[in-house]
């Protein structure tokens, strides 16, 4: 039989000392094989970093990120730092991709080559049955999509899953994010942790849109590739208005009746990735959060029941597609959050937690799934036993 478990923990005191003592002494049994830490920004990292490191058997790797919020099985919570202890029948490797502002392509074709180096096991071989890769990024360098081509360069059918290291900070002049991996704590870069196991797994995402029937084609962006200036041959912001059947002022992220209620995707095979436009600018064009292509087709999605889908999804599609599950670590999109704050459903979502497997996470910016950048989703790396 062979399986994964994972045990989490979670501490609010300050001290970095402090909280390393209550986070480790808190775990039972075998010496766990790898570590997440998922800490809130404001806390010094550096100094968490090593207390837990100086506590932990010299043989457990770790990894980790700063947070815009900790997720477990009792909620989400802010401030605190949620420690999760993997143990069981598999091996990991870690890699590091620094300059991702520079060379996004190369930081992750790096971080991948190192990951696997580290595991001892050629990049050719890796194969989609028995590897898997958790990917965590710098998210305020808006580089997912040149990563993953780096990541996969050599390996394409190497499945992913993870999300952006974040922030509480609301203002983007101030907003800063640092990855952790073994003793090192960086900013501007990528880790990619390579798990191989022969226990069931499953990248898996969930979201609470459905599908409307409605298409819309990208017509013309502009040179970034991140704003559409035309949809369906026509000014962006008119035309996504238009379909609406509000103005361009009720579009933007967040608004009752704008991008969050009717977000678009991109359909790949039956599902659905969310690829949320954000904001309406001066000129009529559209941000989007990730890079456009003109001649797309995209989905308009229409929101669905917040906490009911993701209830469902813990308690019916992750037993269903990963058997006797018993570790999840989950990267949880900060606008979903944003946006449960604000229609006063964030104890409702949060509870829906409590019918996850033996779960870690974190709040996100942005997130990564098979190879795709996408948005206002909840993705998950899911280990159960056969």
């Amino acid at each position: 039989m062979a399986r994964v478990k994972m045990q989490t923990v979670r501490t609010t005191r300050a001290d970095p000392i402090a909280a390393a003592e209550e986070l480790v002494g808190q775990l039972e049994g075998a010496a766990p094989r790898l570590v997440t830490l998922f800490a809130s920004r404001e806390r010094d990292q550096l100094a968490l970093n090593r207390a837990v490191r100086e506590r932990l058997p010299p043989g457990t790797r770790l990894v980790g990120a700063t947070t815009a919020g900790e997720l477990d099985n009792q909620g989400i919570h802010s401030g605190s730092v949620v420690l999760g202890a993997l143990s069981g029948d598999f091996e990991v490797g870690l890699g590091l991709g620094t300059g991702l502002s520079l060379d996004a392509v190369g930081a992750g074709a790096s971080a991948i080559k190192r990951a696997a180096q580290d595991l001892g096991v050629r990049q050719s071989d890796i194969e989609p049955r028995q590897f898997v890769g958790l990917v965590i990024d710098d998210g305020f360098r808006y580089k997912k999509e040149e990563l993953l081509l780096g990541i996969l360069e050599k390996n394409q059918t190497l499945v992913l899953v993870g999300g952006g290291a974040a922030d509480h900070e609301q203002d983007p002049a101030k907003q800063s994010a640092l990855i952790h991996v073994d003793g090192e704590v960086t900013t501007d870069a990528v880790v990619v942790a390579l798990f191989k196991t022969s226990a069931p797994w499953g990248a898996l995402r969930s979201h609470w849109y459905q599908a409307t029937g409605e298409r819309l084609t990208i017509t013309r962006v502009d040179e970034s590739a991140t704003r559409a200036l035309e949809i369906d041959g026509k000014p962006a912001a008119a035309r996504y208005a238009e379909m609406l059947g509000v103005s361009e002022e009720d579009l933007e992220f967040g608004k009752p009746r704008g991008f969050a209620v009717h977000p678009t995707a991109l359909k790949v095979g039956r599902e659905y990735f969310i690829r949320a436009p954000w904001k309406p600018l001066p000129d009529g064009s559209i941000l989007f959060a990730n890079l456009l292509e003109e001649g797309t087709e995209l989905e308009l999605m229409k929101m669905g029941d917040m906490a009911g889908m993701t209830r469902h999804f813990f308690q019916e599609e992750l037993p269903r597609r990963v058997p006797n599950p018993q570790a999840a670590l989950l990267f949880h999109c900060s606008g979903r959050m944003w946006y449960a704050g604000s229609t006063g459903t964030v104890a409702q979502l949060a509870d829906t937690l409590r019918h996850a497997p033996t779960a870690a996470g974190m709040n996100v910016h942005f997130e990564i799934y098979s190879g795709f950048h996408i948005n206002t989703t909840l993705t998950v790396l899911a280990f159960g036993g056969n």
